[in-house]
């Protein structure tokens, strides 16, 4: 049930933009197991002045950062395999591996309110810890 934010400093076509986030969200079902209708991602577009980034980029326009908040209990191993294939599927978009950026933030199941607002530990999600 992770959820996902992919921030961008410029515009794509519609198309590109679902391409984009089918992309990060096909990593998560490959790297966490994450079930394919699961699917939690935002796509927020940038005006490039209100985003900076790093000068030695050579396509600056085409920074992402991709943020996720998960259930802890991933091992390191699944989390490189997500990485790598976050960086492959957008690669293969056009994204330069090396102007990609991503995040895992860990938050406990305390802190997540769902179904109708409960604590997410207090609810039988059927989810194991690595969920």
């Amino acid at each position: 049930m992770p959820t996902t934010l992919i921030e961008v400093r410029r515009r794509y076509q519609p198309a590109e933009e679902v391409a984009i986030i089918d992309a990060v969200h096909d990593a998560l079902v490959t790297a966490f197991g994450v079930p394919a209708q699961d699917k939690n991602v935002r796509l927020v577009v940038h005006e490039p002045h209100r985003f900076a980034v790093p000068q030695h980029l050579a396509q600056p326009e085409r920074r992402t950062l991709v943020s996720i908040d998960c259930f802890p209990g991933r091992s390191l191993e699944a989390k490189r395999k997500l990485y790598a294939g976050i960086v492959e599927k957008l690669s293969a978009l056009g994204i330069p591996a090396d102007h990609v950026m991503i995040t895992v933030h860990e938050v406990d199941r305390d802190n997540w309110g769902i179904r109708g607002g409960q604590a997410a530990s207090d609810v039988d999600s059927g989810l194991t810890a690595r969920d």
